[in-house]
């Protein structure tokens, strides 16, 4: 015992304790100094790590969300200009119809318009609450950023095509 406390060597010298006693405390001080914590340290740490990876991967989360969000805002927001952009300028006095939201729309049109409506060269697209005419190069552009600003587009195959062969069946 070259470096003892002197508490403990006065206890020796009066013999209030014995020596293995004093070597047995002497090893456990020493445990404690340069060993590990106990297990409820440990427990608690991962709890604390567990709570950060849940935090992380909620953050990452609404990251990617709010990426998705800004992502698809500018679409719009480039489906709006490119309509801006490459509208057709309506003139005419015939009455276009054309059905929008389970409603009967009407553009005004002259009769070179009209005629490329149907032909499918220019498609109507929506925006806020007005209609443009856009030629079929710019609508596609549109429909690849936001599909729903097209209303009315004859140059594309139609849904209903399935159901007009059902309803030739029975008649």
């Amino acid at each position: 015992m070259a470096k003892g406390n002197p508490l403990q060597e006065q206890l020796l010298k009066a013999g209030l304790v014995k020596k293995s006693k004093l070597a047995e405390v002497a090893r456990e001080q020493n445990k404690a100094r340069h060993g590990k914590g106990p297990a409820a340290q440990n427990e608690i740490q991962r709890d604390a790590e567990r709570a950060r990876a849940e935090k992380a991967e909620r953050d990452r989360a609404l990251e990617a969300e709010r990426k998705a969000q800004a992502r698809s805002a500018e679409l719009r927001a480039q489906a709006r200009q490119i309509v801006a952009d490459r509208k057709v300028p309506r003139s005419g006095e015939l009455e276009y119809r054309f059905t929008a939201d389970g409603a009967i729309r009407t553009v005004l049109v002259n009769d070179d318009l009209k005629k490329k409506l149907v032909a499918g060269a220019l498609v109507i697209a929506r925006i806020d609450d007005r209609y443009e005419l856009l030629p079929r190069v710019a609508a596609d552009k549109v429909r690849e950023r936001d599909a729903g600003m097209i209303v009315l587009d004859h140059g594309q195959p139609a849904d209903t095509a399935a159901s007009t062969s059902e309803d030739d069946d029975y008649y």
